[in-house]
């Protein structure tokens, strides 16, 4: 639009809130007859308008009226634009001063140079004061939003009625939509109401880049203030390195419902800060891992259908709260590991679905764009706006709440165009194949980035098939994460421990099968909130025989994943050894730890935990061959498993698993030799809720076995593991 168009017919095109080049008419300046200044004001609402000039205030006039909502007025000897307020008479009587946001189109309309992957630090709402004077500014937020294909954008919120008549945005040719708008403070609530190339109105849309949210019904996004938390983890920061050679044990929480208060609400962010870090840290687990703290309307997705990938969800409390909760785990030597998920979103319309009546965040064909076991739409990664868009959000994370590494939610999900769909539900890539080059060049390009930036954060990849590679290095042709779930593990392992014991005989590899290719990726061992749910039962569940034996199995496994290779995660409830499946409405059954035999569980993960971080051999060559060697691995007739674990100096630790309720008297196993072996973690251990069976010394005598010169001969306690340590 410019000025010369007539008055009338710019009033219809603000009145229906679809101007793009807002700046081309309204606010200061030239008059079109190059004689001075002018100034015009829009508000719809408005009945009279009378200029002021600040910073002292002087009063020039009172505007003149072009059509409803529209005011004029020319300043023929002024050259030098200045700024100034709108002293406006409404409809329904009311008087307000208002700052015209039209007066700052230089400071608005200017492009700067954007970093793709920081858009966090230039896109959606920021807070900005505006110099008047020296003693004077003015203060309010700068919106901008992407939205390249949209006819026109406005403003609407707390601050203005929702009206979209009244603060419509500037378009420019990044795609990127801008307004500055005075007076709007921290807290204030907002979204952006879009015209698509049609002309027709869209569901209104909360701030893609919005850092904080309202929850139901409202939806909307709010104003945030960021800087203004102090952290107080300047030591850990310092400290903090990659893990791949230290203990990880994480600890799975769902923070809406680990534990809750008497009348149901969950936790705050504070309150589980007070709560959960004294108990995380007393149970010796080294990090937390929380389930989507990603704003996400619907409570029962868990986090995994999120809308706001750069706001934690305020049913915890504010972003500042949340920031608190991860500065006390670093201050209490605890990391923190988030869940993200970048593979699918949801169709909420007031989220990115055809954000700008196109589909500008999902691929436009639904055989990529659209999940049919989840009901999501899948980003386009062929897109480099979105690409630029999911790497800011995770870079975001471990920038400004110093998160120390992302779990990344459903990656299979990513790499196979194929899927969960069936023939003919797919097109293969350029290649005719059934991978999907365009998310692996986003994986990769996220890696190389995370790693770029913050070198002593991790990221962890949920990946469930044998794709190769997945956490070799980008430069060696892998997708660079840091870690990979070793879901092979999980399941095999479960199959195994379900069997009867007498069964076990048959089936022996099941649980030896892992290390054929345990040093093919830097795996988590993980026991997680999916094995807790639908239909699954409990862990605990899964164990055979009566109730002793369901414990006492459920003890040996534990000892098995602690001992075995790869970094380990339990999912909350796990160490209690629940009797029900995990529900996100409710809290855990703490009220099990009155019984001795869940108590004993507990304990057992504790020391587990204890043993695990103090003895090197069980993690400093997790991922190397040279850290593992198999004692016994054909004693199929009795179910019996042998190995050895050493750390970089090549002391020893010796682990015996007996997956039968016999116990084995005598039994003979070859060892290195040493001074003598301490007994470490016994599972069958009285304090454990176990027999009590075992011997008092393990004392090795000079009998070959097993490949060595010495050995010694022990009592197995029945369904159990034993981890000894040579001294």
């Amino acid at each position: 639009m410019t000025a010369d168009i007539n008055p009338k017919a710019i009033s219809g095109i603000l009145d229906r809130a679809q101007v793009s080049c807002p700046f081309d008419y309204l606010g200061i300046q030239p008059h079109d007859s190059g004689k001075g200044l002018v100034v015009r004001f829009w508000n719809p609402n408005a009945v009279s308008a009378t200029l002021i000039q600040l910073p002292r205030k002087t009063v020039i006039s009172t505007m003149k009226c072009l059509s409803p909502g529209l005011f004029e007025w020319h300043l023929p000897r002024r050259k030098k634009a200045f700024n100034y307020v709108i002293k406006a008479v409404m409809s329904d009587g009311r008087q307000e001063e208002i700052v015209d946001p039209y007066q700052f189109g230089e400071y608005v309309l200017k492009q700067h140079d954007i970093e793709p992957s920081a858009l966090y630090r230039h896109l959606g709402a920021h807070l900005h004061e505006h110099a008047v004077s020296a003693s004077v500014s003015i203060s309010g937020t700068l919106f901008k939003v992407y939205a390249p294909n949209a006819r026109s954008v406005s403003v609407v919120g707390s601050f203005n009625d929702w009206d979209g008549r009244i603060h419509p945005m500037a378009s420019a040719d990044d795609g990127i939509w801008r307004l500055f708008i005075p007076g709007v403070e921290e807290q204030a609530l907002y979204k952006f109401e879009l015209h698509d190339q049609q002309g027709n109105l869209l569901p209104l849309k909360a701030d893609p880049f919005g850092r904080y949210s309202e929850q139901y019904p409202g939806l909307a996004s709010i104003v945030d203030r960021p800087q203004r938390y102090q952290w107080r983890d300047d030591d850990w920061l310092k400290h903090r390195t990659q893990m791949h050679s230290k203990p990880m044990s994480v600890y799975e929480v769902h923070p809406g419902s680990w534990k809750r208060h008497s009348d149901g609400r969950p936790l705050s962010y504070r309150e589980l800060a007070e709560q959960l870090i004294p108990y995380v840290r007393k149970m010796g687990f080294t990090h937390i891992e929380l389930m989507p703290v990603n704003e996400h309307p619907y409570f029962e997705s868990w986090g995994y259908q999120p809308v706001g990938l750069f706001a934690p969800t305020s049913r915890y409390g504010s972003p500042d709260d949340f920031k608190f909760f991860v500065d006390r785990c670093h201050q209490a030597g605890i990391g923190v590991i988030l869940d993200w998920v970048p593979a699918h979103f949801p169709e909420d319309k007031h989220g990115l679905a055809r954000f700008d009546g196109t589909a500008l965040y999902e691929y436009e064909d639904t055989s990529r764009g659209f999940h049919p076991d989840w009901h999501t739409l899948i980003y386009n990664f062929g897109s480099g706006w979105v690409q630029d868009f999911l790497i800011s959000s995770a870079l975001f994370w471990l920038d400004e709440f110093h998160i120390d590494g992302l779990r990344v939610d459903a990656v299979a999900s990513m790499l196979y165009l194929d899927y969960s769909r069936q023939a003919g539900e797919w097109k293969p890539n350029r290649y005719g194949g059934n991978e999907h080059l365009e998310a692996v060049t986003f994986l990769q390009r996220l890696n190389t980035l995370a790693g770029r930036y913050f070198p002593d954060c991790m990221t962890i990849a949920e990946e469930s098939t044998s794709w190769g590679g997945v956490s070799r290095p980008v430069n060696e042709g892998g997708l660079g994460f840091g870690f990979k779930w070793n879901m092979g593990w999980m399941h095999d392992s479960l199959e195994y421990m379900q069997r009867l014991p007498e069964h076990r005989c048959y089936h022996h590899t099941e649980l030896s099968f892992s290390m054929v290719y345990a040093y093919s990726e830097n795996f988590v061992l993980s026991l997680s909130h999916d094995e807790v749910v639908h239909g699954k039962g409990t862990i605990l569940d899964r164990m055979p025989g009566d109730a002793w034996q369901k414990m006492a199995n459920l003890r040996a496994y534990y000892g098995l994943m602690f001992a075995h290779p790869g970094k380990k995660l339990l999912f909350m409830g796990n160490e209690l050894a629940s009797t029900s499946e995990w529900d996100v409405n409710s809290s855990l059954q703490w009220s099990l730890l009155e019984q001795k035999e869940h108590a004993g569980i507990q304990t057992l993960v504790k020391d587990l935990n204890v043993v695990y971080r103090s003895v090197p051999a069980l993690y400093e060559l997790d991922h190397s061959r040279d850290g593992f060697r198999w004692l016994i691995i054909d004693d199929h007739a009795q179910s019996v498993y042998a190995w050895l674990r050493r750390d970089k100096a090549g002391n020893p630790v010796v682990v015996i698993c007996n997956m039968t309720p016999v116990v084995r008297n005598h039994y003979r196993v070859g060892v290195p030799e040493s001074k003598g072996w301490c007994e470490l973690i016994n599972t069958d251990d009285l304090r454990y809720g176990g027999s009590g069976v075992g011997d008092d010394q393990y004392n090795s005598e000079m009998v070959p076995s097993h490949g060595y010169k010495q050995s010694f001969s022990l009592t197995l306690p029945p369904l159990s593991t034993l981890i000894l340590q040579g001294i």
